[in-house]
C-alpha cells in the first residue's frame, strides 16, 4: 500500500467475524494492521453473539490497543432496515482504509461485499478475498499440509507488511498486571506446583471427546504426575462435567490439588492462568487458542470436520490428534450417521503419549 495512504488514513475499518477462536486466529493479522496504521482510530465490524460460549471480540481484544471501537451486526440478516442502519453507521464514520479479514465464504460473496463497502463510501480496501487463491489455504510443500488460517489472513494483507506469525509479539495479548493477579489468585490452591491445564467442554457435538474419555485420561496423568496440580477450565455450564473429569485425577491422586475454574474467569483471565501452566490439553476451541496464544504447549484433540492444519494451534511447539477419516472436512456441528468415528478413534493411550512427549 502506498506509504502516503497509510500515513494520512485516519479511521481504518476491519472487518471480522466470529467468537473467540476466530479473533485469537487473527491476532497477528491484527497487530499488523495497528503497525500499518499506528495514527489511525481502528474500528472492528464483527458480530453479535449467538452463542453465550462464544465471547465477542472486545472480550479478547480489551486492553491491547489494536481496536478502539465496534461495529455490530446479526450474521445472515436479510433485514433492510438493519443493512440501511449499517450502512448509515459505517457512511457517516467515513472509514478511509477497509482491512477485510473475514472468513472465506466463496469469491461471489466477496465481491458482493466490496460493492457494499464502497457504497460505505471506503475508497481503499485491502485484503478482500477477490480470487480463489485468497479464498483458499495454500498447500505448503515444504510442510506437506495445508497453510493455517491465520496465515492465510496475513498473506491477503501483506501490502501491508510483514506478519510476523513465528513472533511471540504478533500474538501478544497484552495481559494487564491485573488480569495475572486474578490468574494467580484463582490458582493459588495450586501452591507453586507446576500445572498442567485441561478445558473439557466444546460449543459443537462434533468436537466433544467426550466425558469417560476426559475421566480417565485425567486419572492416568493423575497417576503419572502426582507432583503436579490441574487446573480445569471453561464456561459456567461445563463446570459439572469438568469436575467430573477432575475426579478421575483425584481417584488417582488423592489430596493432589485441582482448582476448578470454570465461569469464574474472563477469557483474558483465562490466558493469564494457561500462561502460568507447563502444558494445555483440550479440543479443538477457544481456550486452547488463548493457551497457544500465551506460548504454553497444546496437546489439541481434534474431529476431522475442518481440514487438518487449518485450525491447529499455530507453532511447533504443540502436538494434535487427529484421525483423517473419509468423511473429513465434513464441517459438521452434529455427527450422527458416523457418530463421530474420527473423534472416538483418539484413545487415551494417544492422547496420554502426547502429554508423556510434551511434558518430557
Amino acid at each position: 500500500m502506498n506509504e502516503l495512504i497509510q500515513g494520512t488514513a485516519k479511521r481504518v475499518l476491519i472487518y471480522r467475524l466470529g467468537s473467540l477462536g476466530d479473533t485469537l486466529i487473527a491476532l497477528p493479522a491484527l497487530h499488523l494492521v495497528a503497525k500499518a496504521f499506528p495514527n489511525a482510530e481502528r474500528r472492528m465490524l464483527t458480530n453479535v453473539p449467538v452463542n453465550v460460549k462464544a465471547p465477542p471480540a472486545a472480550a479478547i481484544l480489551a486492553c491491547t490497543g489494536l481496536v478502539q471501537g465496534y461495529f455490530r451486526y446479526a450474521v445472515g440478516t436479510r433485514s433492510a432496515r438493519e443493512l440501511l442502519s449499517l450502512w448509515w453507521n459505517l457512511f457517516w464514520w467515513r472509514p478511509d482504509v477497509l482491512v477485510y479479514l473475514g472468513a472465506p465464504r466463496g469469491v461471489e460473496s466477496a465481491q458482493r461485499d466490496a460493492k457494499f463497502f464502497r457504497l460505505c463510501g471506503i475508497k481503499r480496501l485491502v485484503g478482500v478475498p477477490i480470487t480463489q487463491d485468497m479464498q483458499d489455504n495454500r498447500w505448503i510443500e515444504a510442510d506437506q499440509a495445508l497453510e493455517p488460517e491465520g496465515e492465510r489472513l496475513v498473506r491477503n494483507i501483506a501490502e501491508l507488511g510483514d506478519g510476523e506469525l513465528d513472533s511471540a509479539a504478533a500474538w501478544d495479548l497484552h495481559l494487564t498486571p491485573a488480569e495475572h493477579a486474578k490468574a494467580a489468585e484463582s490458582m493459588a490452591g495450586l501452591g507453586d506446583r507446576k500445572v498442567i491445564a485441561v478445558s473439557v467442554g466444546t460449543k459443537v457435538q462434533s468436537k466433544d471427546w467426550g466425558r469417560e474419555n476426559w475421566r480417565e485420561l485425567l486419572r492416568r496423568l493423575g497417576g503419572m504426575y502426582p507432583e503436579y496440580g490441574l487446573a480445569l477450565n471453561g464456561a459456567p455450564e461445563e463446570s459439572e462435567a469438568s469436575e467430573f473429569a477432575g475426579d478421575g485425577w483425584r481417584e488417582a491422586n488423592p489430596g493432589g490439588p485441582v482448582v476448578n475454574l470454570c465461569g469464574k474467569l474472563t477469557p483474558r483471565e483465562s490466558a493469564a492462568a494457561f500462561a502460568r501452566a507447563q502444558l494445555f490439553v483440550g479440543h479443538d476451541s477457544g481456550p486452547m487458542h488463548l493457551a497457544a496464544a500465551v506460548q504454553t504447549p497444546c496437546v489439541a484433540i481434534f474431529a476431522a470436520r475442518n481440514k487438518p492444519r487449518v485450525w491447529f494451534p499455530y507453532g511447533r511447539q504443540h502436538r494434535v490428534l487427529y484421525h483423517r477419516t473419509e468423511c473429513w472436512g465434513c464441517g459438521l456441528e452434529t455427527c450422527i450417521v458416523e457418530k463421530k468415528r474420527c473423534l472416538t478413534s483418539i484413545t487415551v493411550d494417544e492422547v496420554v503419549e502426547a502429554v508423556r512427549a510434551s511434558l518430557a
